[in-house]
C-alpha cells in the first residue's frame, strides 16, 4: 500500500480549507433554505406537508444517490477534480430552481442541486485525510461543520430579510453565480491528484505522520482497524465498498447515522420552521429568528468541538463514548416538545436550540469512523457513511410529513399531528441509542472507550 501524502504546510492547508469551506457554506445554505422559504412556496404552489417534506427531501435524495460513486471517484481522481464537476451541476440546479413554474419542476431542480453539492463535504474530508495530520483532521472536520452551520445561519434571517426585496427566484440566480465563483477558487487553490502534489516534506516526515495517524486512531475510534478495513489489505476490493461495509466500527455507527444524525438534520433544515409557526404560533419572521438561533448555537458548538476534540482524544476520550453520553441528553428537549406542544409557547425555540446543539456530538462519529480506514479508502468510507446520513434525512423529512398528514387524516389537529410525529421519532432514536450504548454484549456507556 502506498504511503500517505505528506501533510501540507500550514499556510497552504489554511488556503485549501478556506476554498473548500466556501463551497460547503453554499451547499448548506441551499440545504436549509427550504425551511425559510416554506411559507412563500406554500403560498405560490399550494403544497401540503407531505409535498413540503418531499421537496426538502429531494435535495437529500439527489445527494444520497451520488455517495457510492462519489467515494470511488474521490479515491480514483482526487478531491479537486471531482468537486469541480459536481459544483457545475449544482449551479445548473440553482438556475433550474429559479426558472421552475410547477411543483414538479421545483422537485426536479431540488434533486439536481442535491446531486451537485454531494461532494462539498466529502471532497474536503477525503483531502484532509490525505494532506493533514490526525489532529488537524479532527479540527478541520469540526470546523467544516461549523462553516456548514454558518451557511444554515445565513439561510434564516438574512434570507427572510432579502425575500421582500429580491424574491426567492433572484436568490437562486445569485447562488448559481456564487457556486461558479467557488469553482474558480477551488481550481486555483486546491492540490490536484497525488502525483501532482509537490513534496513538501521528506520521506521521514511521511513515515512519522503515518505512524502518528495510526496511534491517534486507537484513541479516536471505537476499536483499531482490522485487516481488510483500514489495514494493509484495504485496497483488495479494487474500488469496491466491501471493506467498508464489513467494518464493525462502521456497522455499529450506521443506525445512528441513518436515524439520529439524519433526524436532527431533518428537523433543523425543515421541520423546526413549521413547528415554530404551526405549534408555537410564531410569525414567519419569529420563526426565522428561531432558526437563526438554532444555527448560531450549532455554529458555536462545532467551533468548540474543533478546539476540544484533539485534546480529548490525546487524553484517551473516544468519540463513541461522548456520543453515548450526549445523545440521550439531546433527546430530552425533543421529548419535552412532543409532550408539551403549544403549551410551551416561546420555550419551543430554546428547546429546539438545545436539541440541535447537543445532537452535534453525533456528527463527530463520521470523521472518527473514517479515521479507522487507510487514506486509500477514505473517500469510500466517508461517502458510505454520508449515504446513510443523507438517505436517512430524505426518509426522516418525508416520513415526518407523512406522519403529520396521516395523523391529520385520523382527525388530529395540525399542531397535535406534528407533536405526534416528533414523539414517534424520539422513541425510535432512544431505542437506537440503547442499542449503540449497550450493544449485544450489554456494555454501559462508561465502557465505550475501547468500543
Amino acid at each position: 500500500m502506498p504511503a500517505a501524502a505528506a501533510p501540507l504546510p500550514r499556510r497552504a492547508a489554511v488556503a485549501v480549507f478556506l476554498a473548500f469551506a466556501f463551497a460547503y457554506f453554499l451547499s448548506t445554505l441551499l440545504r436549509a433554505v427550504t425551511a425559510t422559504l416554506s411559507p412563500a412556496l406554500t403560498a405560490e404552489f399550494g403544497v401540503s406537508a407531505r409535498d413540503l417534506g418531499l421537496l426538502a427531501g429531494g435535495y437529500f435524495l439527489g445527494f444520497a444517490a451520488m455517495q457510492l460513486p462519489l467515494g470511488a471517484w474521490l479515491d480514483r481522481y482526487g478531491p479537486r477534480r471531482v468537486i469541480l464537476r459536481f459544483l457545475g451541476v449544482a449551479a445548473l440546479g440553482c438556475a433550474a430552481f429559479a426558472l421552475a413554474g410547477s411543483f414538479a419542476a421545483l422537485l426536479a431542480a431540488r434533486v439536481l442541486i442535491g446531486v451537485g453539492v454531494a461532494a462539498c463535504l466529502m471532497a474536503p474530508l477525503a483531502g484532509y485525510r490525505r494532506w493533514f495530520d490526525a489532529g488537524a483532521q479532527l479540527r478541520a472536520n469540526a470546523w467544516m461543520l461549523m462553516t456548514g452551520s454558518l451557511g444554515m445561519l445565513c439561510s434564516t434571517l438574512p434570507v427572510q430579510w432579502l425575500l421582500p426585496h429580491t424574491g426567492w427566484r433572484a436568490l437562486f440566480w445569485a447562488l448559481a453565480a456564487l457556486l461558479l465563483l467557488a469553482m474558480v477558487w477551488i481550481a486555483r487553490i486546491v492540490p490536484g491528484p497525488p502525483g501532482a502534489i509537490k513534496k513538501e516534506a521528506s520521506q521521514a516526515a511521511i513515515t512519522a505522520q503515518t505512524a502518528q495517524t495510526a496511534e491517534n486512531t486507537q484513541n479516536i475510534a471505537a476499536r483499531p482497524p482490522a485487516a481488510g478495513h483500514g489495514g494493509a489489505d484495504a485496497d483488495t476490493d479494487a474500488g469496491g465498498y466491501g471493506a467498508v461495509w464489513r467494518s464493525p466500527v462502521f456497522r455499529r455507527a450506521a443506525p445512528l447515522a441513518f436515524v439520529c444524525h439524519a433526524g436532527m438534520v431533518a428537523i433543523q433544515t425543515l421541520w423546526a420552521g413549521p413547528w415554530l409557526t404551526r405549534v408555537a404560533g410564531a410569525t414567519p419572521l419569529q420563526a426565522a429568528q428561531g432558526l437563526f438561533a438554532i444555527n448560531l448555537a450549532m455554529l458555536a458548538a462545532f467551533w468548540l468541538w474543533g478546539l476540544a476534540l484533539p485534546h480529548l482524544t490525546r487524553r484517551g476520550v473516544a468519540v463513541p463514548a461522548l456520543v453515548a453520553w450526549l445523545l440521550p441528553l439531546s433527546l430530552l428537549p425533543l421529548a419535552a416538545l412532543a409532550l408539551g406542544g403549544p403549551a410551551l409557547g416561546a420555550w419551543s425555540a430554546p428547546l429546539l436550540v438545545l436539541y440541535c446543539t447537543l445532537s452535534t456530538a453525533t456528527a463527530q462519529l463520521q470523521p472518527a469512523v473514517a479515521m479507522t480506514f487507510a487514506p486509500q479508502l477514505a473517500g469510500r468510507a466517508l461517502s458510505a457513511y454520508n449515504l446513510l446520513i443523507f438517505s436517512g434525512v430524505f426518509v426522516m423529512q418525508w416520513g415526518i410529513g407523512l406522519a403529520v398528514d396521516g395523523l391529520q387524516h385520523l382527525g388530529w389537529p395540525a399542531a397535535t399531528a406534528l407533536q405526534g410525529a416528533f414523539g414517534l421519532f424520539t422513541l425510535v432514536a432512544a431505542a437506537l441509542w440503547l442499542r449503540f450504548a449497550w450493544g449485544a454484549a450489554g456494555r454501559a456507556p462508561s465502557a465505550m472507550r475501547q468500543g
